[in-house]
Protein backbone atom coordinates (compact mmCIF):
# COMPACT_ATOMS: atom_id res chain seq x y z
CA UNK A 1 0.00 0.00 0.00
CA UNK A 2 1.52 3.23 -1.22
CA UNK A 3 -0.35 6.52 -1.15
CA UNK A 4 -3.99 6.48 -0.09
CA UNK A 5 -6.63 3.79 0.32
CA UNK A 6 -9.86 5.74 0.44
CA UNK A 7 -13.41 4.36 0.61
CA UNK A 8 -13.52 1.24 -1.60
CA UNK A 9 -9.71 1.12 -1.59
CA UNK A 10 -9.74 0.74 2.17
CA UNK A 11 -12.28 -2.05 1.98
CA UNK A 12 -10.09 -3.81 -0.60
CA UNK A 13 -7.11 -3.50 1.73
CA UNK A 14 -9.14 -4.94 4.60
CA UNK A 15 -9.93 -7.97 2.43
CA UNK A 16 -6.20 -8.83 2.39
CA UNK A 17 -4.83 -11.28 4.93
CA UNK A 18 -1.59 -9.33 5.36
CA UNK A 19 -1.03 -5.65 4.61
CA UNK A 20 2.28 -3.89 3.98
CA UNK A 21 2.17 -0.10 3.80
CA UNK A 22 4.57 2.79 3.43
CA UNK A 23 4.87 5.01 6.51
CA UNK A 24 3.44 7.84 4.41
CA UNK A 25 0.31 5.93 3.34
CA UNK A 26 -3.08 6.63 4.85
CA UNK A 27 -6.55 5.10 4.96
CA UNK A 28 -9.88 6.94 4.91
CA UNK A 29 -13.59 6.17 5.00
CA UNK A 30 -15.41 9.31 3.80
CA UNK A 31 -18.74 7.61 3.09
CA UNK A 32 -20.73 9.32 5.88
CA UNK A 33 -19.48 12.74 4.74
CA UNK A 34 -21.02 11.94 1.35
CA UNK A 35 -24.34 10.72 2.76
CA UNK A 36 -23.44 7.03 2.49
CA UNK A 37 -22.52 4.29 4.96
CA UNK A 38 -19.40 2.16 5.13
CA UNK A 39 -19.74 -1.26 3.56
CA UNK A 40 -17.64 -4.34 2.85
CA UNK A 41 -16.18 -4.49 6.36
CA UNK A 42 -14.89 -0.93 6.49
CA UNK A 43 -16.08 -0.45 10.06
CA UNK A 44 -15.85 -4.01 11.34
CA UNK A 45 -12.09 -4.54 11.71
CA UNK A 46 -11.44 -1.16 13.31
CA UNK A 47 -11.47 -0.67 17.06
CA UNK A 48 -14.76 0.94 18.09
CA UNK A 49 -13.45 4.43 18.84
CA UNK A 50 -11.30 4.51 15.68
CA UNK A 51 -14.22 3.38 13.50
CA UNK A 52 -16.43 6.08 14.98
CA UNK A 53 -13.87 8.82 14.41
CA UNK A 54 -12.95 7.73 10.88
CA UNK A 55 -16.53 7.19 9.78
CA UNK A 56 -18.13 10.21 11.42
CA UNK A 57 -15.39 12.77 10.71
CA UNK A 58 -13.89 11.33 7.48
CA UNK A 59 -10.48 11.93 9.11
CA UNK A 60 -7.69 9.90 7.46
CA UNK A 61 -5.88 7.21 9.44
CA UNK A 62 -2.09 7.38 8.90
CA UNK A 63 -0.38 4.03 8.25
CA UNK A 64 1.55 4.06 11.57
CA UNK A 65 -1.78 4.36 13.43
CA UNK A 66 -3.27 1.62 11.26
CA UNK A 67 -0.33 -0.60 12.23
CA UNK A 68 -0.88 0.20 15.91
CA UNK A 69 -4.50 -0.95 15.57
CA UNK A 70 -3.46 -4.17 13.81
CA UNK A 71 -4.68 -3.20 10.35
CA UNK A 72 -1.19 -3.12 8.85
CA UNK A 73 1.34 -5.87 9.44
CA UNK A 74 4.44 -4.15 8.17
CA UNK A 75 5.54 -0.55 7.55
CA UNK A 76 8.16 0.39 4.99
CA UNK A 77 9.84 3.45 3.59
CA UNK A 78 8.04 5.15 0.72
CA UNK A 79 8.44 3.23 -2.53
CA UNK A 80 9.34 -0.06 -0.81
CA UNK A 81 5.89 -1.42 0.09
CA UNK A 82 5.50 -3.59 -3.02
CA UNK A 83 8.88 -5.30 -2.57
CA UNK A 84 8.17 -5.89 1.13
CA UNK A 85 4.71 -7.29 0.32
CA UNK A 86 6.18 -9.68 -2.26
CA UNK A 87 8.82 -10.84 0.23
CA UNK A 88 6.09 -11.41 2.83
CA UNK A 89 4.05 -13.39 0.28
CA UNK A 90 7.11 -15.48 -0.60
CA UNK A 91 7.68 -16.34 3.06
CA UNK A 92 4.07 -17.53 3.41
CA UNK A 93 4.18 -19.40 0.10
CA UNK A 94 7.20 -21.39 1.28
CA UNK A 95 5.03 -23.23 3.82
CA UNK A 96 2.73 -26.22 3.35
CA UNK A 97 -0.32 -25.18 1.35
CA UNK A 98 -2.65 -27.26 3.54
CA UNK A 99 -1.27 -25.75 6.74
CA UNK A 100 -1.54 -22.19 5.38
CA UNK A 101 -5.11 -22.60 4.11
CA UNK A 102 -6.38 -24.32 7.25
CA UNK A 103 -4.61 -21.81 9.51
CA UNK A 104 -6.25 -18.93 7.62
CA UNK A 105 -9.63 -20.65 7.98
CA UNK A 106 -9.09 -21.23 11.71
CA UNK A 107 -8.14 -17.59 12.31
CA UNK A 108 -11.17 -16.37 10.35
CA UNK A 109 -13.65 -18.88 11.82
CA UNK A 110 -12.64 -18.43 15.48
CA UNK A 111 -12.60 -14.62 15.59
CA UNK A 112 -14.79 -13.23 18.32
CA UNK A 113 -15.45 -16.52 20.12
CA UNK A 114 -14.52 -17.32 23.70
CA UNK A 115 -11.64 -19.81 24.07
CA UNK A 116 -13.83 -22.87 24.65
CA UNK A 117 -15.96 -22.22 21.55
CA UNK A 118 -12.90 -21.35 19.47
CA UNK A 119 -11.31 -24.70 20.36
CA UNK A 120 -14.45 -26.58 19.33
CA UNK A 121 -14.35 -24.76 15.97
CA UNK A 122 -10.60 -25.20 15.52
CA UNK A 123 -10.17 -28.89 16.32
CA UNK A 124 -12.19 -30.39 13.44
CA UNK A 125 -10.39 -28.07 11.03
CA UNK A 126 -6.86 -28.72 12.29
CA UNK A 127 -6.97 -32.45 13.02
CA UNK A 128 -6.93 -33.63 9.36
CA UNK A 129 -3.82 -31.57 8.66
CA UNK A 130 -1.85 -33.61 11.20
CA UNK A 131 -2.37 -36.70 9.00
CA UNK A 132 -0.70 -35.15 5.92
CA UNK A 133 2.81 -35.97 4.69
CA UNK A 134 3.82 -32.31 5.09
CA UNK A 135 2.86 -32.44 8.77
CA UNK A 136 4.93 -35.56 9.31
CA UNK A 137 7.92 -33.92 7.61
CA UNK A 138 7.41 -30.78 9.70
CA UNK A 139 7.29 -32.75 12.94
CA UNK A 140 10.47 -34.61 11.97
CA UNK A 141 12.26 -31.33 11.17
CA UNK A 142 11.07 -29.83 14.47
CA UNK A 143 12.40 -32.84 16.39
CA UNK A 144 15.78 -32.57 14.68
CA UNK A 145 16.00 -28.84 15.37
CA UNK A 146 15.04 -29.33 19.02
CA UNK A 147 17.70 -32.04 19.38
CA UNK A 148 20.31 -29.71 17.89
CA UNK A 149 19.41 -26.97 20.34
CA UNK A 150 19.85 -29.39 23.25
CA UNK A 151 23.19 -30.58 21.82
CA UNK A 152 25.15 -27.40 20.99
CA UNK A 153 28.00 -29.40 19.42
CA UNK A 154 25.77 -30.66 16.58
CA UNK A 155 26.60 -29.18 13.22
CA UNK A 156 23.84 -27.57 11.19
CA UNK A 157 24.47 -29.99 8.27
CA UNK A 158 23.68 -32.88 10.58
CA UNK A 159 20.50 -31.20 11.74
CA UNK A 160 19.20 -30.55 8.22
CA UNK A 161 20.00 -34.10 7.11
CA UNK A 162 22.74 -33.03 4.63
Amino acid sequence: MEGAAVAGGFELALACDLITAAYTAFFALPEVARGLVAAEGGAIRLPYHVAMEMLLTAAPLPAPDAARYGLVNQLTCEGEALQAALALADSVQAHSRDAVLVTKQIVQDTRGFDDHTAYTVQDPLSTPVFATAAAAEGAHAFTETAAAIRSPGTRSAEVSGN
